[in-house]
């Protein structure tokens, strides 16, 4: 028998070594299996190149060591680099570490200690906020708040007030820390400043003229009060939304009101025609002042010309009385004659009056009569006359004048 056979004990040259196994042949323990990577792992990060088949004894335990520490390491830097924040423009952000005030930053890239060491609490400073008083807006309009709304003034009336605020932030730190919930203490404060107001004026005051005095004092009052309890917020606009009374007596109220805009209608009406007849008035009241001003001068001057050309006349009658006589007389008789058309002439002496038919005279010659005065309407009615009646009327007007 060869010494190689196989088979037999100690014929077999290889039969007392191990034989490497396949994948098949490997150990089946899920807990051995998952000991194993771990420990090809760790011997990969501790710069062990066994590729997992670490050595028995201390050379194990060293290689494991290594490759916890490289894990806590790299645990600490994720740890740390969780720490790095960035705040947006519109933004502040308040520092903390172990839940205590630490600083406030701007916009940009920070770092600080990440939780549970230290924090950062991201305010908008500007963004426009709203609160509302005496009411709520949902979407399909508003609800009432009674209990808010509801005010009593100083006449003892109760008025239905609707207020709409708008604020900011001014500072984060003290938005944060300084007030458990910031904005429903603005919303109390308001409230207070706002009844304050109410309190303080009368019914009428508050529903009509009022409004615009209402709003700047309650804003005044709500700012002073937010900056004493250092809420770091900054009342952008107070807006009045709406001031009745309230539903069960706003019928009664309505005619009130109207009442009111009637007599107030009324006066301006009495304004306007006020204003329209007065300047009227005085301009009337001035023409006629100007106009007896006018005459006043017109009659002195009259009468200074008249009493001039009496004193011219007198002077000339001192001269030549008769000559100065007859030419009054002639003047006179052609002024009195000059606006007749028709002219009767009495003969004492023949026992006559003669009818003179002037008007008649002018249309049979088919000359217009025009309006004449003075010393040109005699020659004009004498020249109308026909050649055979003029010696009659010389005659009459010399035995006239000779009387």
């Amino acid at each position: 028998m060869a010494w190689n056979e196989p088979g037999k004990p100690g014929q077999d040259p290889w039969g007392d070594q191990k034989k490497p196994q396949t994948p098949n042949q490997r150990s089946s323990d899920p807990t051995e299996q998952l000991r194993k990577q771990l420990d090809n792992f760790l011997g990969k990060i501790g710069g062990n190149g066994n590729n997992g088949n670490t050595p028995e004894g201390g050379q194990e335990s060293q290689g494991m060591g290594v490759g916890v520490g490289a894990l806590v390491a790299l645990a600490g830097i994720i740890w740390l680099g969780s720490g790095i924040y960035i705040i947006e423009p519109a933004e502040r952000g308040v520092v903390t570490v172990f839940g205590a005030y630490s600083s406030e930053t701007t916009s940009g890239p920070h770092w600080n200690w990440p939780a549970p060491i230290g924090g950062v609490i991201k305010v908008n400073v500007d963004e426009i906020r709203n609160a509302e008083i005496g009411y709520r807006s949902v979407k399909t309009g508003s609800t009432d708040v009674g209990g808010e709304s509801l005010m009593l003034t100083q006449d003892e009336n109760i008025v239905d007030v609707k207020l709409a605020i708008q604020y900011n932030i001014n500072s984060a730190s003290n938005y944060v820390f300084n007030q458990v919930e910031p904005d429903l203490a603005l919303k109390e404060v308001t409230e207070s400043a706002l009844r304050e107001v109410v309190g303080k004026s009368k019914m009428d005051f508050v529903l009509t003229e009022g409004r615009s005095q209402v709003v700047a004092k309650v804003r005044e009052l709500a700012q002073a009060a937010l900056d004493d309890y250092k809420l770091g917020i900054q009342v952008t606009s107070v807006n009045l939304q709406d001031a009745q009374p309230p539903e069960q007596v706003q019928s009664a109220f309505a005619d009130v009101v109207k009442a009111r805009e009637d007599r107030q209608r009324l006066i301006n009406e009495a304004e306007a025609y006020s204003n329209d007849i007065i300047p009227k008035a005085r301009g009337q009241s001035a023409r006629l002042v100007e106009e007896a001003t006018a005459y006043r001068d017109q009659v002195t001057s009259r009468a200074e010309g008249e009493a001039n050309r009496f004193a011219s006349v007198l002077t000339q009658y001192k001269l030549s009385p008769d000559v100065t006589r007859q030419r009054m007389y002639l003047e006179t008789v052609e002024q009195v004659l000059g606006s007749s058309s028709k002219i009767m002439v009495s003969n004492k002496s023949a026992g006559q009056m003669m009818y003179l038919p002037l008007d008649k005279w002018m249309q049979e010659e088919g000359v217009a009569r025009k309006p004449v005065s003075g010393a040109a309407a005699l020659p004009e009615a004498t020249m109308t006359a026909t050649p055979s009646q003029a010696p009659s009327l010389r005659e009459n007007l010399r035995s006239r004048e000779a009387r």
